[in-house]
């Protein structure tokens, strides 16, 4: 895996003040976006706990000592919140599933890839397609479970999938 190349923003002291003109916040909290979700995706991060995030490199750049606060961070998890990047996954707030693919998206990528390997009328256990060595160039090998289980949900009701419980197992049949 490649060392993440962080944008000019990132050197950039006043990036880690939020500003308070309204079209220079809107373009930085774009930029925020932008990076938090690139972030993720390079470094297969799929969840961020707010206890924990003003720790995350991303919100800290030691070389220019930098961070940003605590109120600023929660402005930047809202934003990713309202654009679908960040789906909470308790009633607190306190952690949620980082999407740099909506479970959309995700679906769709493993269709076709059940498509392109002949897997349509067969059956995946979903640990083939996060760990299996099929499944080992694509995207979605090494996706969090949960995040993998909302993807495959998408295809269920789009009726081009079948999610199955085999006891301590769960598969999934592409239809």
């Amino acid at each position: 895996m490649t060392e993440f190349e962080w944008p000019w923003q990132y050197s950039f002291p006043p990036f880690f003040t939020l500003q308070v003109n309204a079209d220079v916040r809107k373009t930085q909290l774009d930029a925020w976006c932008a990076l938090v979700t690139s972030w993720g995706k390079q470094g297969g991060v799929t969840q961020i706990d707010v206890t924990e995030a003003s720790n995350l490199a991303v919100f800290k750049n030691a070389s220019i000592n930098r961070a940003l606060p605590p109120d600023g961070i929660q402005v930047v998890l809202d934003e990713l919140v309202k654009r679908g990047n960040l789906e909470w996954t308790d009633k607190t707030k306190r952690r949620g599933y980082l999407l740099w693919r909506s479970a959309g998206e995700w679906g769709t990528q493993i269709y076709k890839w059940a498509q392109s390997t002949s897997r349509v009328n067969t059956v995946c256990t979903l640990y083939e397609l996060t760990h299996g060595d099929e499944a080992a160039d694509q995207e979605f090998h090494g996706l969090d479970g949960d995040i993998l289980l909302k993807a495959l949900r998408t295809l269920e009701a789009s009726g081009k999938a079948e999610i199955m419980d085999f006891g301590d197992n769960q598969g999934v049949k592409f239809l």
